[in-house]
């Protein structure tokens, strides 16, 4: 695939282009212009000739152009700017002519029509003229008495000029364009700097860097948000980092201590001879700690799952009462050796995923026996809201301290470290709780206050949007 042309580049082809358009086209404006002026002027000598010379012609009486009427005109075109005079009668006599440029072979080219003005350009001998051709109705009273006059006046000094004019305006408008393109291309690269600078500084950000921020005050306004985005993208990176560092530090430290009572127990079994009822003791205690690394590989692959959206929900109606009361069935045995009694308020349905609404159930459940005080109640509460969604409120007697709560959905986090090997699992259970509920685009929170544990979920009632 063919590689795109840099921002550099395309933005210093658009200036080009665009100054080869502009310039151009301003050029050609003003020499119109000019031109335009110049006809002008000559239409306007040419006028004033004509006029002139028309109003000498209405003095002269008909009949009266004897062989001196021409001294009329003579010196008539003084004071007037390389302006040549040809008159001829009605009856073809020419009553004056200029001195040097026969000017005769234009009268065939007058219209027709009287009194109608043609002004064209004639070349002659090198020479350029704009020349007025002009019939006369000179006798006011008969009107048959028909002159032709004929104007000229040269236009070589402005040919001169314009193409001057020209050669020096073509000449600007290609050094204007070649400055264009060199001002546009380091405008542009002026610009980009703060580009090249957060290149840079992304190329140097790695695992040991990412503290690296780019200060959005010292960019310009369009890439301010770009660096506010870049901080906080790395921030989210760091935090993921971290996370991940101690998701696999916390691994390694849960793996460790079952691994090394199975290595010593098998290493102890192996030390000396042993009955049959001595290797079956070991194998059946070897067979909690592989039930217990079994437990956390499932937990773990689901919580992998659930963070890259590979769980795949069966939605279907469900109705929350009848589901607590069958884990309350479930947890019944165990709830009365720990001497607990589960109660349970309200009704609700909406729609979900049965299996792993009831896991996340359980999982609190479970936890909740396990942290309540023989002779205590859990509770589960059961309330549709007006918002469209149902709360699930579970609750039990205890206290958590206050600098706990924000971290009791983190994996293998405990508020006891202490108490990691007593069999309370590893720690993953409140984490697959919040997995699931947010699965179904719910929210779970956890409070503590008043003696009293409280985990809050919210669910929508419709269940989940499958379709993101």
């Amino acid at each position: 695939m063919r590689r795109p042309l840099s921002l550099t580049l395309r933005l210093t082809l658009f200036f080009s282009i665009a100054a080869a358009i502009v310039f151009p086209l301003f050029g050609w404006i003003i020499d119109r212009s000019m031109q335009h002026y110049f006809d002008e002027e000559d239409a306007v000598e040419l006028e004033r000739i004509t006029n002139m010379a028309q109003e000498l012609l209405t003095d002269l009486q008909p009949g009266g152009e004897d062989k001196d009427s021409g001294q009329w005109f003579e010196g008539f075109p003084a004071g007037h700017r390389d302006a040549l005079l040809h008159i001829v009668s009605y009856d073809g006599r020419i009553l004056y002519a200029s001195p040097g440029v026969n000017l005769s072979s234009l009268v065939h080219q007058a219209p027709e029509h009287t009194m109608t003005d043609r002004i064209f350009h004639w070349q002659h001998a090198d020479h350029n003229y704009r020349v007025l051709v002009r019939h006369v109705d000179a006798n006011r009273t008969t009107g048959d008495a028909t002159y032709t006059v004929i104007a000229a006046v040269s236009i070589d000094h402005h040919l001169r000029f314009l193409q001057g004019f020209r050669h020096n305006l073509w000449l600007m408008s290609a050094s204007g364009i070649i400055i264009m393109t060199f001002m546009g291309w380091l405008a542009v690269r002026q610009g980009h700097a703060p580009l090249r600078r957060i290149t840079a500084r992304i190329r140097e950000t790695g695992a040991s860097r990412l503290r690296t921020q780019i200060p959005p005050g010292s960019l310009p306004a369009e890439l301010a948000d770009l660096a506010i985005s870049f901080n906080e993208m790395l921030r989210r990176i760091e935090e993921a980092f971290i996370r991940l560092s101690n998701f696999s530090a916390d691994i390694a430290h849960e793996l460790r201590t079952p691994v090394a009572n199975l290595m010593t127990q098998t290493q102890v079994a192996l030390s000396g001879k042993r009955s049959a009822d001595e290797y079956r003791r070991i194998l059946y205690s070897n067979l909690e700690e592989y039930e217990r690394l079994a437990q956390m590989t499932r937990d773990m692959l689901f919580l992998a799952q659930a963070d890259h959206g590979l769980s795949r929900l069966e939605v279907s109606e469900l109705n929350l009462d009848e589901e607590v009361r069958a884990l309350f069935d479930y947890y019944e045995a165990w709830a009365e050796a720990h001497g607990v009694t589960l109660e349970l308020d309200g009704s609700a349905t909406m729609m979900g995923d049965r299996l792993m609404l009831r896991r996340a159930l359980g999982n609190l459940l479970s936890n909740a026996i396990r942290h309540t005080a023989p002779g205590q109640a859990v509770s589960v509460h059961l309330t549709p809201t007006a918002g469209g969604e149902v709360e699930i409120l579970v609750e039990n007697p205890g206290a958590i301290p206050t600098e706990h709560l924000p971290r009791l959905f983190d994996r293998f986090y405990r508020v006891d470290p202490s108490r990691q090997r007593s069999g309370e699992g590893a720690g993953l259970g409140l984490a697959i709780v919040k997995s699931i509920v947010e699965a179904h685009g719910g929210t779970i929170e956890a409070t503590s206050g008043a003696g009293r544990i409280r985990f809050r979920i919210r669910l929508p009632v419709a269940g989940p949007d499958l379709n993101n």
